[in-house]
């Protein structure tokens, strides 16, 4: 089943997917358990749409590419378009407004092939963009969320929790990464932004039951063939 974008209560988001702009080392305590410096910018690539599937269904694993890790998110939905946004001269508000959901997404990265392609000092979209790389779930309205500033998600793989995260965490709060993101390329309606993600990112096993969860508006599970 290809991917649509839509909320938790069934309605539909008319905008179809775009692209999904992914930040990288987020999160200080993941950077330093791939022992990665911490930037002191944010770090940008993008997933194509043909990465993306329903987080709900069973997740392929690609074969002959090296172990594949699991890397779960923050996934912000954009609702009207966002160019050059600066946080002040109301531009924080006019970022608040674009939000149209959160929602969840794993970052799924072949992480041998990634390694070295590093090592070789070349890009590693590759690594990052394959078929279903990104399992994208349902949004829930920005309404649903009490603190925006403060969201708390996780991951748990065999019932056993791998990640917990809060946006409070990150080195990059929401409002000025999508500022950030804006000022570099536009942001249109159907986009997504994944904000980064917590320590504890591992090998996703074959036959692996997930369980993700979003505060308490969110809950969603899937598993590894």
């Amino acid at each position: 089943m290809a991917y649509q974008h839509q909320f938790s209560d069934g309605a539909k988001f008319e905008p179809p997917l775009g692209k999904v702009v992914c930040v990288g080392r987020n999160y200080a305590e993941h950077a330093k358990e791939l022992n990665n410096p911490i930037p002191s910018t944010p770090i940008l690539f993008i997933k194509p749409a043909t990465t993306v599937t329903p987080f709900s269904e069973a997740i392929t694993l690609p074969k002959g590419k090296g172990d594949t890790h699991y890397e779960v998110e923050l996934a912000i939905l954009i609702g009207k378009p966002l160019t050059d946004v600066r946080e002040d001269n109301g531009g924080a508000e006019k970022i608040k407004e674009a939000i149209a959901g959160y929602g969840l997404a794993l970052d799924l990265t072949l992480r041998d092939l990634q390694g070295e392609l590093k090592a070789k000092g070349h890009p590693w979209e590759i690594a990052k963009s394959f078929d279903g790389a990104c399992p994208l779930s349902v949004f829930v309205s920005p309404d649903a969320i009490q603190n925006s500033d403060n969201i708390e998600f996780s991951l748990s793989i065999n019932g056993k929790l791998r990640q917990h995260g809060h946006t409070n965490e990150m080195i990059t709060a929401v409002t000025p990464l999508i500022a950030y993101i804006s000022q570099h390329f536009t942001l249109e309606p159907g986009d997504v932004v994944l904000t980064g993600t917590p320590a504890g990112v591992g090998l996703l096993p074959s036959g692996a039951k997930l369980a993700a969860s979003l505060e308490s508006v969110l809950y969603i599970e899937t598993v590894v063939k």
